[in-house]
């Protein structure tokens, strides 16, 4: 089956309702039918439900097509994307292992680096995405994990797939990658030599800004290894907001055609814009990583970054004259959201530590959504001009 169709038709069983629609499975717990049912499957001899912070059928419906839709063999989901992300660290890494982490990243991501793994004796190295030979300098022999997005929030950063692979096979680390800017629809990491794919589903998967939820997919093996931490820690994703993304994938692909489509036009808009000093999209072809995009994606995504000439004072009138456009910290969603990273999602981190990814005072990121592109552009030029009036 094609993506489309894999999206709408890897479901459930059908109950013997016989309902077209997957149900929705609401319930905590499950009953055994005696002692030794109840027995062989606490102790994994027999398969089946036992407890929904182990399995649902409405999470299993989910883990099995964002499995089939990235092109591996298990996955497992999670109540949010940096949910995600921790159960990857806290399965593969211990105390006096290193990572090496690209130093585009999304601002939680860097921070549990700093706050957390520290603490717990973890050291790691962060790397210029740019300068992706420059990585094999910052392998120890204790380096467990590279961890990169492609393309990065909120720069749009790309990183080749396939030469950190070499890297990552050569020396036996786990490659791990953030694909949820790109979705399995547009970029297969795995297909390019990663070894785990995570994403935050609350963004593109969903798409509709209305759940949170996290989705890791591996082989078979790896996915083992991280299961004891999602049974034990606990950070399970709801039947509910399973069944939720489910059903949210079944419209992915066309949302993503749409979501490329406005914004590879609004990037090209955005250019003879007065006020506007620069604008970043993969898909553009004066994008430094444009040809490494074209290669490993099938289309640009619909992020669209811009930078106002006048920086943080700008900058912030942009956002207060907008109109239409939400003013949200989300992405991904139908609506287009227009966000200012040095003041939101990266604040946390130091003016140095923003300008070595690229984010400057006066970065503007666009969620572009599915809104008629004329009315998205008009918003944010009107938006630009009455920001202007004041130099």
């Amino acid at each position: 089956m094609k993506f489309e169709t894999k999206a709408i038709r890897l479901q459930t069983d059908r109950s013997q309702h016989k309902e077209h629609s997957t149900p929705l499975f609401p319930t905590s717990s499950f009953v055994f039918d005696d002692a030794e049912d109840m027995r062989a499957k606490f102790d994994g001899e027999v398969q089946g439900n036992i407890y929904s912070r182990f399995t649902n059928p409405s999470v299993a419906e989910l883990e099995t097509k964002m499995a089939a839709l990235e092109g591996g063999e298990k996955a497992i989901a999670t109540a949010s994307g940096m949910s995600a992300i921790f159960t990857c660290f806290a399965s593969f890494l211990s105390s006096g292992d290193h990572l090496i982490m690209s130093r585009a990243v999304f601002g939680s991501t860097f921070r549990v680096t700093e706050n957390y793994l520290l603490k717990w004796g973890i050291t790691f190295d962060f790397a210029d995405p740019g300068n992706v030979n420059s990585w094999t300098d910052l392998i120890r022999p204790e380096t467990k994990i590279l961890y990169l997005e492609t393309p990065s929030n909120p720069g749009l950063e790309i990183i080749d797939l396939e030469e950190v692979a070499k890297i990552c096979k050569q020396h036996n680390i786990l490659m791990v990658v953030d694909n949820c800017f790109a979705t399995p629809y547009l970029q297969k990491p795995l297909k390019y030599g990663a070894d785990i794919v995570i994403h935050s589903a609350t963004k593109y998967i969903d798409g509709q800004g209305r759940v949170l939820g996290g989705v890791i997919v591996s082989t078979a093996d790896l996915i083992a290894e991280m299961i004891p931490f999602m049974k034990n820690a606990g950070p399970s994703l709801s039947p509910f907001n399973a069944w939720i993304l489910s059903k949210s994938l079944e419209t992915l692909a066309v949302r993503m055609d749409r979501h490329c489509s406005n914004a590879h036009d609004l990037a090209l808009r955005l250019e003879m814009e007065d006020g506007v000093k620069s604008v970043r999209y993969p898909f553009k072809k004066d994008h430094p990583g444009y040809k490494i995009a074209t290669k490993q994606m099938s289309g640009g995504g619909g992020i669209v970054a811009f930078e106002v000439e006048n920086g943080l004072s700008q900058g912030q009138r942009f956002l207060d004259a907008i109109k239409m456009c939400s003013l949200s910290a989300n992405l991904g969603d139908t609506r287009t959201i227009v966000t200012h990273p040095a003041s939101t999602t990266h604040s946390k981190l130091t003016v140095e530590q923003r300008a070595a990814v690229g984010i400057t005072d006066g970065l503007i990121r666009v969620s572009v959504g599915l809104e008629h592109i004329d009315d998205i552009f008009n918003d944010i030029s009107q938006a630009l001009k009455a920001s202007m009036n004041q130099y």
